[in-house]
């Protein structure tokens, strides 16, 4: 199965460098997923200002560019995983995120993990 993970801070870590030894430290865990085939692909996202919101509200489109001054977190990675149990898929987040700690010790943020569903409407329909 494959899984979409991600990782939610304060953007304050999306303006900060992170540690050269993090850096490095994730390249080689990232050259190692590769390797078991449990990485499909991987990306960092660029700041919020950057970015802009779309919204559907009383059947009105609105937008908003950022930054997102009331957010108090933003997803600043994500990485498509593949794992044939919970329990592979949770060692992979928790190797991911054991980097953070060793590496990048002030950091604070959540790597949320969802799996990917998919199957057609009519498949989801016959569960």
């Amino acid at each position: 199965m494959k899984y979409l993970s991600f990782v939610r801070s304060s953007e304050k870590y999306r303006e900060a460098q992170p540690p050269a030894a993090m850096m490095e430290a994730m390249g080689k865990l990232i050259e190692k997923l590769r390797k078991e085939g449990a990485l499909v692909d991987t990306g960092g996202l660029a700041p919020s200002r950057d970015g802009f919101r779309m919204r559907l509200a009383n059947g009105k489109l609105t937008t908003t560019d950022g930054p997102f001054v009331e957010t108090k977190e933003v997803i600043g990675g994500w990485a498509i995983l593949k794992a044939d149990s919970k329990s592979e898929i949770l060692r992979l987040a928790t190797e991911f995120m054991e980097l953070h700690r060793t590496y990048w010790p002030e950091f604070e943020g959540e790597c949320e993990i969802r799996p990917i569903d998919f199957l057609t409407s009519d498949e989801r329909d016959a569960r």
